[in-house]
């Protein structure tokens, strides 16, 4: 088995499609789930659970949901790419812009210019999609004298991480989808799943197995380059 370190290192996200033959097995899914249950939150709240829908008709009424990239997002999502890999390289963040659709590497792009995607995006991301795990977070839960409950949204990483590890350890396709999160499909999402109004969407992740490679440049600071010792400014370890 590989080492944890070497399961961090290779965890990707899977923005390819998944085989439709193959559905993750309960098995499986249980062990990814036992992964989130022992993630860290702050003063063990637990303040998540997680709806699974692995229901045909289910993951159709979801992905018939329709949305599209606000402004905002287009915006600062193009302020993260890169346009070749060399830059990419160079940058030691973000993401190639050949990732995304066209629209999406507009500079100051416009809602009417994201017409590739117009109310299919979330259609297209669960097309091939077994299982779709939502987690959701009980605002009624919050860490103590955390501002704007911080720590409570950190644990909500933490699930979402020991989840990711997990899925790479049992060679299990992850993409986190962010758009969940948004206010009109959260609202559409109260009402089909019948979410009561004091849960609120922190993330959802399709799962499965990839039917392709889907393996793109990946790249990170060096750790000298983010380690700052005994007192800012001074990088690296010594």
């Amino acid at each position: 088995m590989r080492d944890i370190f070497a399961i961090a290192r290779d965890r990707h996200s899977s923005r390819v499609s998944f085989d439709r033959k193959r559905c993750v097995s309960e098995q499986v899914l249980l062990r990814i789930l036992e992964a989130a249950r022992w993630a860290p939150t702050a003063h063990n709240m637990q303040n998540f659970e997680i709806i699974l829908i692995d229901d045909k008709a289910a993951l159709a009424a979801v992905g018939s949901i329709r949305t599209v990239p606000s402004e905002t997002f287009i915006r600062e999502n193009y302020a993260q790419l890169s346009f070749s890999e060399d830059e990419l390289l160079l940058k030691k963040t973000g993401l190639l812009a050949s990732m995304f659709p066209t629209s999406w590497r507009i500079p100051n792009a416009k809602q009417e210019d994201v017409t590739d995607l117009q109310h299919s995006f979330l259609g297209s991301s669960l097309q091939d999609c077994p299982t779709l795990l939502i987690v959701i977070y009980d605002t009624r839960k919050r860490a103590p004298a955390s501002a704007e409950d911080t720590l409570g949204i950190m644990s909500l990483g933490c699930v979402m991480e020991n989840m990711w590890l997990a899925a790479e350890t049992l060679k299990i396709g992850m993409q986190v989808l962010s758009v969940f999160g948004g206010r009109e499909v959260e609202d559409h999402l109260h009402r089909i799943l019948g979410i009561p109004d004091y849960m609120k969407i922190a993330f959802a992740c399709r799962l499965g197995y990839p039917a392709a490679d889907g393996k793109y440049l990946r790249v990170r600071r060096h750790v000298r380059e983010f380690t700052h010792h005994n007192r800012y400014g001074n990088y690296g370890l010594r």
